[in-house]
């Protein structure tokens, strides 16, 4: 079957609670008027391109087949389907034609609002979030993590910032600490202890024995753990730089960078905005403390001094 002329594709996006995606698609021809699926060749796929990725794992396709109830054309990305992390543009794969851009329709994403994730006997966390590209197309912001440390509500003080989370794929141990480690390697990286929000949330404190363990392994007795951490500004100073900051679950586990993705905004760091505070050093002089969320999500804390503005990520 010849495919038909069909012009600004538009997709319908439904996130369901365990963060797989369903799109439904609705073809046009030159006219506006709309093309019945019968017309469409069975090849007809929705192509995800990881953007500035190349290679047999930068794209994915996804068959699209007929919907008997309005006859239009649903695909489905399975949260069991790993996605690498970064932003894939959508396209509609039609025959031997050029795919073309795929346009948004109205996105359902009630889910990720209430908090859908993947289940917890996954080895990893996937997140899948459609948006609109600032030229009108269709594209997905992927996470995949594990484990993952998800940033909860976030208050400025005056002198030190107070934030709560949940840690998703480990336990908290009684060693469990926040990091702050400078982009600037020349300073030394600063811990500060965090407290569980429930009493028996601390996990026992356990050398690993024998052979590596794996994140089977830790799914097997590990679930989400909420938090509560507060991070002296005065300790990042003196300096003039940026601080990512990371959750080590226990002294024997590696780190696991804090992040902000298990919602429906793709990108938190025009909407999560902090106020800055102004922290002296030892020595008395002026620095500018800010908490902020880089471009992929990760909550990071510029420090600046009087004189100066260091660019941020």
């Amino acid at each position: 079957m010849p495919a038909p002329d069909v012009h600004h594709p538009r997709v319908d996006c439904m996130a369901d609670s365990t963060v797989g995606l369903t799109f439904t698609v609705r073809l046009f021809d030159k006219d506006a008027r709309e093309i019945a699926a019968s017309q469409v060749p069975e090849s007809a796929a929705v192509l995800l391109r990881l953007r500035h990725h190349h290679g047999p794992d930068a794209s994915l396709r996804l068959p699209l087949t007929p919907v008997a109830a309005d006859g239009r054309l649903r695909a489905i990305l399975p949260s069991t389907t790993q996605l690498p992390e970064g932003r894939w543009d959508a396209y509609l794969s039609l025959a031997d034609e050029e795919p073309q851009r795929l346009l948004p329709g109205v996105h359902d994403l009630r889910s990720l609002v209430s908090g859908g994730s993947p289940s917890d006997a996954h080895a990893w966390l996937g997140v899948r979030i459609p948006y609109t590209t600032k030229n009108g197309n269709l594209a997905v912001r992927a996470w995949l993590r594990r484990p993952h440390a998800e940033a909860g509500t976030l208050r400025v003080e005056d002198g030190a910032m107070v934030l709560r989370g949940r840690l998703h794929g480990a336990r908290l141990s009684a060693t469990a600490c926040l990091e702050a480690l400078p982009r600037d390697t020349a300073a030394s990286p600063v811990r500060v202890a965090v407290r569980p929000d429930s009493e028996g949330d601390f996990g026992p404190e356990r050398a690993p024995e024998g052979p590596e363990r794996t994140p089977e392994d830790a799914d097997a007795r590990h679930s989400a753990r909420d938090f509560t951490v507060e991070l002296p500004f005065a300790s990042l100073l003196p300096g003039h730089q940026a601080w990512d900051l990371w959750l080590r679950p226990s002294a024997y586990e590696e780190p696991v960078r804090l992040a902000r993705i298990l919602d429906d905004i793709p990108d938190k760091k025009r909407i999560f905005t902090y106020p800055s505070r102004r922290v002296s050093d030892r020595d008395g002089a002026i620095h500018s403390v800010k908490p902020y969320y880089t471009i992929n999500n990760n909550l990071s804390v510029q420090v600046t001094t009087e004189n100066g503005q260091a660019e941020r990520e």
